[in-house]
C-alpha cells in the first residue's frame, strides 16, 4: 500500500461515527465498518425490499454500495475541501444474495493529485459476490 501524506485520521473517524447518513446511502442502509488510510469496509443488511422478484439482492443495490465506497475511501486520504467522483467502475457479480450482510472492501490501489483507481471486493457471509475496479476523478478546492 501506498504513503497518503494527506491522510486525515479524523475524517476516517468520521465517516465511521456518521452511521446513520441521508440520501441514497441513508434509504439502502450503508455502513461504514472501518476506515483506514486507503482503505475502506461499508456493509449493507440484505432486506426484502432490496431483493429482486427471483428472491435475491438487486445488482443495482451492490452497485449503489459499490459506488459509494468507491468515491468514500478516498476522502480520509485527500486534501480538505477536495471533491472525489466516480468517473467510471467495473462491476463483476459472480454469486446471488438472499440474505445476511453484504460487505464492500476497498483500497486505492494507485493515486495521484487528480485521479484514484480503487479496488473493491464484495462478500456475503465469508462467499466473495462481486468484485469491482474504478476510476475517482479529484477535483481540488477552487
Amino acid at each position: 500500500m501506498e504513503a497518503f501524506p494527506d491522510y486525515d485520521p479524523a475524517t476516517a473517524e468520521m465517516a465511521m461515527a456518521r452511521q446513520e447518513g441521508s440520501g441514497l446511502p441513508g434509504f439502502l442502509g450503508i455502513r461504514t465498518v472501518a476506515a483506514g488510510a486507503g482503505t475502506m469496509r461499508c456493509s449493507i443488511d440484505v432486506r426484502p425490499e432490496l431483493l429482486n422478484p427471483f428472491g435475491t439482492m438487486h445488482g443495482g443495490v451492490v452497485s449503489a454500495l459499490v459506488d459509494h465506497v468507491l468515491g468514500a475511501v478516498c476522502y480520509p486520504v485527500i486534501p480538505r475541501g477536495t471533491w472525489a467522483a466516480t468517473t467510471e467502475f467495473k462491476l463483476n457479480l459472480v454469486a446471488p444474495v438472499r440474505e445476511g450482510t453484504v460487505e464492500a472492501a476497498a483500497e486505492i490501489v494507485t493515486m495521484s493529485k487528480r485521479t484514484a483507481i480503487v479496488r473493491i471486493d464484495v462478500s456475503n457471509g465469508g462467499r466473495a459476490v462481486a468484485f469491482a475496479q474504478g476510476t475517482v476523478t479529484l477535483k481540488p478546492p477552487a
